[in-house]
């Protein structure tokens, strides 16, 4: 489930950057809301438009347009960077969560999002399972038991993590099975 992070790191007292930043947060706030009404083609674009909005603001904050390597390198302050993190966070966070509950998921792209967020956030719980069930799906068991296991050892009592841990491990000891008799 989504979460609205980013609104409680808004930078105060900082004029025209503070206005620009309504509109990603207004975008981000509007999917978490469309993503518990359970609209969630609606909420991806929610998402999808506050990180572009993020990307324009980033841009706008640099004297050729060039958005640098990382924000700290531009002209934002610790706090600003801090609050774009948070919001890119929450809306990659936020569209993984969305995907998983599509029809046809997209585990591709639900992995790459959790990737990000876990650049970020290493130990972002709702990011290392999600990778975890997305590696799965993808058939890279080794990858998804490593995540699974990391969100376990955040949240051990997690039936979710603690079921796909069981599915991951049986599909490994299936491959393995299959590697001896192939011998």
């Amino acid at each position: 489930e989504p979460s609205n992070l980013a609104v409680s790191c808004l930078p105060v007292g900082i004029h025209p950057f503070v206005k620009k930043w309504e509109n990603p947060i207004e975008e981000n706030s509007e999917g978490a809301q469309c993503y518990k009404d359970k609209k969630f083609r609606e909420a991806i674009g929610k998402y999808h438009r506050a990180l572009l909005e993020l990307k324009a603001l980033l841009l706008s904050q640099e004297p050729g347009g060039q958005r640098p390597a990382n924000a700290a390198a531009g002209g934002l302050s610790e706090e600003q960077r801090q609050a774009v993190e948070a919001i890119e966070v929450d809306c990659y966070n936020s569209l993984a969560a969305c995907l998983l509950q599509a029809e046809l998921v997209n585990y591709e792209r639900v992995k790459e999002y959790c990737l990000k967020v876990l650049q970020k956030e290493g130990e972002n719980f709702k990011a290392l399972y999600r990778s975890g069930v997305a590696f799965y799906h993808l058939g890279d068991y080794n990858k998804a038991l490593y995540y699974l296991k990391e969100a376990r050892s955040r949240q051990p009592t997690d039936t979710n993590v603690i079921r796909y841990i069981q599915l991951t491990e049986m599909k490994l000891s299936r491959c393995s099975q299959r590697e001896k008799e192939a011998l």
